[in-house]
């Protein structure tokens, strides 16, 4: 039986966000200038009504953060190809996904490899199908979706060094996909993004072929989390600092780790010759503070940066767009700049 504390909570996620605005009138919650849209702290209060107040474990939250997609996140729109594949990761095969909205026949294609959110350790393919799905409709481009190997089960750099051996993979096979071998780009969201910015990095430490841009989303960059918004958002709604660093800690080997530009790639001392970049950021989102330090010091070193700011933003809202109507529109700001950028 589902408690009326969730209930209650759960009901606002729904409503249409005029509404919610009513409902929130006068306690909507602040930070400095920032204002939380109405509808991200409807579904950040369902969010802390739904925990247990038992531990669950790692197949528990991971099923449950499935489930979450699923009520939350609009479904992906139908395509002219969806299809579950293979790509190389660094100690053998590992799942992926293809999407595409143009006809193989139509013509070499830019390519995204995309790298999903959720910490390390949960997460799919099918947890960012509708994310996936949208950015190849709209953007007009091939989206890899790729599995790499999950933490605990499988601790750094195990994940990080499958993104890499699949951005290159990709690369090499780019025409067999209908895509164009010459543009091809990485992206990812939060954990996703920490991979996505260390492909470009590794790219020129390891001398392969870089990628032709790069698209963050609330990247994670700095394991450590020492962070001014990290301080200032330490009961986050989604992360709040004790589970930020709760999932770093299940990540890393150990804490040593955090000084290793894998995991961290905000250390690298210099960021001149990386990939363009479209780096989204949230207001709310204890993560704030990495990405925008990260899109300036790439600008100072002279990388075109598109900054995407929502600063009535939790973490995760572009993986919430049922609940939270920004995180579409988002997701057709990303997909314009993808249209523009190759």
């Amino acid at each position: 039986m589902v408690k009326p504390s969730v209930l209650a909570a759960f009901v606002p996620t729904r409503l249409p966000a005029p509404i919610v605005r009513l409902l929130y009138a006068g306690r909507r919650e602040r930070l400095a200038h920032r204002v939380m849209d109405a509808k991200a702290q409807a579904f950040g209060r369902l969010s802390r009504a739904v925990q247990s107040d038992r531990p669950p474990t790692i197949a528990e939250i991971r099923k449950q953060a499935q489930k979450i997609v699923n009520v939350f996140d609009e479904p992906a729109p139908p395509l002219l190809r969806r299809e579950d594949m293979t790509v190389a990761g660094a100690e053998g095969p590992i799942p992926a996904r293809l999407y595409s909205d143009r006809p193989k026949e139509a013509g070499p294609l830019p390519v995204l490899v995309f790298y999903h959110g959720g910490g390390w350790f949960q997460g799919n393919c099918d947890s960012h199908d509708g994310l996936c799905a949208r950015l190849a409709k709209w953007s007009g481009c091939v989206v890899v979706s790729v599995d790499y190997r999950l933490a605990p089960e499988h601790k750094f750099p195990a994940g990080v060094e499958d993104a890499i051996a699949a951005y290159r993979w990709v690369r090499q096979n780019a025409q067999d996909l209908g895509g164009d071998p010459s543009r091809v780009g990485v992206g990812g969201d939060s954990a996703g993004g920490n991979f996505a910015a260390v492909v470009c990095q590794q790219a020129l430490d390891r001398n392969f072929q870089p990628p032709c841009l790069q698209l963050l989303i609330y990247p994670s960059l700095d394991s450590s989390m020492t962070s001014q918004s990290m301080e200032e958002l330490e009961n986050a709604y989604i992360i709040p600092r004790d589970r930020g660093m709760w999932i770093v800690d299940l990540y890393l080997e150990n804490r040593g780790d955090m000084q290793d530009p894998r995991a961290s790639p905000a250390i690298r001392a210099d960021l001149a010759g990386l990939a363009k970049a479209c780096i989204v950021t949230a207001g709310f989102d204890p993560l704030r503070d990495e990405g925008a330090a990260y899109a300036d010091r790439l600008q100072a070193d002279g990388i075109d940066v598109h900054h995407l700011v929502y600063d009535g933003q939790i973490h995760g809202f572009v993986s919430f767009s049922r609940a939270i109507p920004e995180g579409i529109e988002c997701q057709r700001a990303m997909s314009r700049w993808l249209q523009t950028a190759w």
